[in-house]
């Protein structure tokens, strides 16, 4: 198929920016529903009374629901088209979002949660399934940065922006306010985004690979324990403990820990607004993914090392530090993608979303846990911070040796 990157005449350059632009507007509302929970968080606990793990419980539903479609999303993108899958996924998005906005018990809002996620799990999987489809590698790593970056938008919309609306709307209203922009966005797609392409059908004879093969080959092996623990650790941060961190351990307000979330996604998004530019050029210039993953995550393990010896001294611009050198490996993402044959790009990326995600789960609970776990051993709550996120620095450290120990593994 030829690709819009590769010949870029005027009319099909437009539809790519016009293609972009529709599916970046239901990203950003994606990642604002994701990350939103870090500026609630204080209203939550206060109107539940939510201990920290019931707090990273009520955060994980979303990437527990967004995780558990990732798989039959996958073939559906294969098989039916990005364009059409996403549109009927916005839809249950729509739905979690009503739900979430007149639960009024804590079950009510972790299944409405999880529905919320289930919606929007295709919002960046079939975006760059259809990018696999249409653009060239260069364009894919650029667009993949983008959309990164437009998910830096919703969540630095998440942090400032929410904490001014929520006295005007309140927390119930903002939801309201989520699944109208939400059907907004549905409009968009349906007008902006061209037709999906046919599926391309393997013959007869040898039939496409299913998940199994993807699970087994070597280059989605080596990158998984990353994607697990470090972008699922990055995102669970980002979304949700870097406020609690900042109000707990450094003693912000929870106006003040919103300023920070604010600075710390500021970054994030000028992080990937850079890579979108940068890529393209060092590609060209023989820079591979391998390289600049192996030299960008001992920053990241410093940094983090660094924000625990400092606890209350680690505000957040040191998060933000850390956020930033966490993004070498968001490169991953169309790396794996373009491991693979474009028939299967969706079951390829869903896979590795999957295991990001689940990533995002786990570190969100499991930090949770461990931070009531060390106050119920007498550390103060502070402490118990710095003692939980010192444990997944361990984590962390674990996912990169293997990293490396399988350098042989590029595909």
């Amino acid at each position: 198929m030829s690709s819009i990157a590769a010949a870029p005449s005027l009319p099909l350059a437009r539809t790519a920016v016009v293609m972009f632009l529709a599916f970046a507007f239901a990203y950003f509302f994606s990642a604002l529903l994701r990350a939103v929970t870090a500026t609630l968080a204080p209203a939550f606990s206060a109107e539940l009374g939510l201990s920290a793990g019931d707090l990273g419980l009520l955060a994980g539903a979303y990437f527990l629901g967004f995780s558990s479609l990732q798989l039959p999303l996958g073939r559906w993108l294969d098989r039916i088209g990005p364009r059409r899958v996403l549109l009927a996924f916005l839809l249950v998005a729509v739905l979690g979002c009503a739900g979430f906005a007149q639960a009024t018990s804590f079950a009510g809002l972790w299944l409405a949660r999880a529905l919320i996620g289930v919606g929007v799990s295709a919002c960046l999987m079939a975006p760059l399934t259809a990018y696999r489809h249409r653009f060239g590698e260069a364009a894919q790593l650029r667009a993949n940065s983008w959309m990164l970056m437009t998910g830096s938008f919703g969540m630095l919309a998440s942090t400032l922006p929410v904490q001014w609306l929520l006295p005007a709307l309140g927390w119930r209203g903002l939801f309201w306010l989520a699944a109208v922009l939400l059907l907004l966005s549905m409009v968009l797609i349906t007008w902006c985004v061209p037709r999906d392409v046919p599926p391309q059908t393997a013959p007869a004879a040898s039939p496409a690979p299913g998940y199994a093969a993807i699970f087994r080959h070597s280059y989605f092996r080596r990158l998984a324990p990353l994607a697990f623990v470090v972008y699922g650790g990055l995102i669970a941060v980002q979304s949700l403990w870097a406020g609690p961190w900042l109000t707990s351990v450094v003693g912000r307000t929870p106006a003040q820990a919103a300023q920070g979330l604010f600075a710390i996604n500021l970054c994030m998004l000028c992080a990937f607004f850079s890579w979108g530019i940068a890529m393209p050029s060092l590609t060209k210039r023989g820079f591979t993914v391998n390289g600049l993953i192996a030299f960008g995550v001992p920053i990241s393990l410093v940094l983090l090392g660094l924000i625990v010896a400092l606890g209350a001294s680690a505000g957040a611009w040191w998060w933000a530090l850390w956020c930033v050198s966490c993004t070498f490996v968001s490169l991953s993402q169309p790396a794996v993608a373009q491991a693979f044959a474009p028939a299967l790009a969706g079951r390829a990326l869903s896979a590795f979303n999957l295991v990001i995600f689940l990533g995002v789960f786990c570190v969100q609970w499991v930090i949770g846990l461990a931070i009531d776990g060390f106050q119920t051993l007498g550390l103060p709550r502070a402490q118990a911070f710095r003692f939980a996120f010192a444990c997944f620095g361990v984590c962390a450290a674990a996912s990169y040796a293997w990293f490396l120990m399988r350098r042989r593994d590029n595909a």
